[in-house]
């Protein structure tokens, strides 16, 4: 699955708010009781391995100059949350690169 997320910061801009914000990702699970951890193989890409009620779940956010792209690999037995899962990410996304 795939979720882009318009914006208009740069990709520099972005990178640092990710990276500096990478650590409140699992809060934005539902319910807040997700184990997250990410990794930076390249400057434009951080992956993401997320455990929650007992699924993991790997993906990755790409980060573009006017877009970020968030690509979920959710496993079989949750693609009926699909649409769900892409809503949460929309709107959590954008939260994760507003300003504070």
């Amino acid at each position: 699955m795939r979720v882009p997320i318009s914006h208009s910061i740069g990709k520099d801009e972005v990178r640092r708010r990710l990276q500096s914000r990478s650590h409140e990702i699992g809060k934005y699970v539902p319910g807040g009781m997700a184990d997250v951890t990410t990794s930076w193989p390249h400057e434009d890409r951080m992956d993401l391995q997320v455990k929650a009620m007992g699924q993991g779940i790997d993906g990755c956010v790409i980060i573009e100059e006017d877009q970020l792209i968030f690509e979920v690999n959710l496993p079989p037995a949750l693609s009926f949350f699909e649409p769900m899962v892409a809503s949460a990410i929309r709107q959590q996304g954008q939260k994760l690169i507003e300003a504070k």
